[in-house]
């Protein structure tokens, strides 16, 4: 068996691949151009990706008899044509739960608590200059009874509601797809939920329904000082309408893990946020604990090894 990956380098060099041996050869690209493709999985059995694409005519022009993504989304693969092709094409879910969800509460905490500003305040010398034992210029406040309202409750956005409540927040949440209901907490429209909250958390699908779901029509009303989070995918929150209710003064925080294209560009509105304590933007690492990428690739190993080939 010839298993070729076409883009190592997104796994992280610390993430142990050598289980992989035992299948047969291996080849690493540590990132491969969509004209590259081809060539390098034209006598590949398996092929290995993360984000690089796989279309009708890769397959036509070779004869891959696996694809395993390292990732949920498929949408770099033509799923239609795999189909009509009898390629199994297998993704992995379900591995990066906690390690999403505490990326989203190290967003809220750092918006809340102001850690950097105290930490910069002792690091450039003013306390040891201070009159007093203690700083309040920057005022925090408590997470309980405050509201944090979901945006897809699914097994992400639960291990986001359960870490809240253990800080004594109240739940509300609204289901994009109206298929995750949870009878333990308040299911409410997306209007009333951005009414509502004092913390915003994203984690539905983009699709359709989805795509631009928070805009400039319905971002003014959000409560001041509310924190929104955006840990799904970028096109869920209109960037342009985001910068710009941010740019007009409106009383928000807003951390995004996700870009509408990645990596950002340097053309995205999101960079030119001019009030940068008010916004966090990360590389889309919220998947990336080191936990979360061992079984992520510990499942792709059971993927290959379960598939008839």
């Amino acid at each position: 068996m010839k298993i070729v990956f076409l883009d190592r380098k997104t796994l992280g060099s610390d993430i142990n691949l050598e289980q992989f041996n035992d299948l047969g050869e291996v080849i690493y690209y540590d990132f491969t151009k969509p004209s590259d493709v081809l060539e390098r999985v034209k006598d590949a059995d398996v092929v290995v990706t993360n984000k690089a694409i796989v279309d009708k005519n890769t397959m036509q022009n070779t004869n891959i008899k696996l694809i395993c993504i390292t990732a949920t989304g498929m949408n770099n693969i033509d799923l239609e044509y795999a189909k009509e092709k009898n390629i199994p094409v297998k993704n992995v879910a379900g591995y990066s739960t906690s390690s999403v969800a505490q990326l989203a509460i190290s967003y809220i905490l750092q918006f809340v608590q102001k850690i950097n500003f105290y930490d910069n305040y002792v690091k450039s010398g003013a306390w040891e200059n201070s009159e007093i034992f203690t700083n309040n210029d920057k005022p925090f406040y408590e997470l309980n009874g405050r509201t944090v309202g979901i945006i897809g409750l699914g097994n992400i956005g639960k291990e986001v509601v359960k870490i809240a409540t253990a800080f004594g927040c109240e739940v509300i949440y609204y289901s994009t797809s109206g298929k995750n209901n949870d009878s333990t907490y308040k299911s409410v429209s997306l209007e009333v939920l951005l009414e509502k909250s004092d913390i915003i958390s994203i984690h539905c699908a983009l699709n359709e329904q989805t795509n631009n779901l928070l805009n400039k029509n319905n971002l003014h009303t959000l409560k001041d000082g509310a924190i929104l989070l955006n840990l799904g995918r970028g096109g869920l929150v209109n960037e342009q309408d985001i910068t710009d209710t941010l740019n007009n003064g409106k009383d928000i925080y807003f951390a995004t893990d996700v870009t509408t294209v990645e990596p950002i560009e340097k053309t995205s509105p999101l960079l030119t946020i001019e009030n940068k304590e008010r916004v966090i933007i990360t590389p889309h690492i919220a998947w990336a604990s080191i936990e979360a990428r061992t079984r992520l690739m510990d499942l792709v190993y059971k993927n290959i090894t379960e598939t008839k080939i």
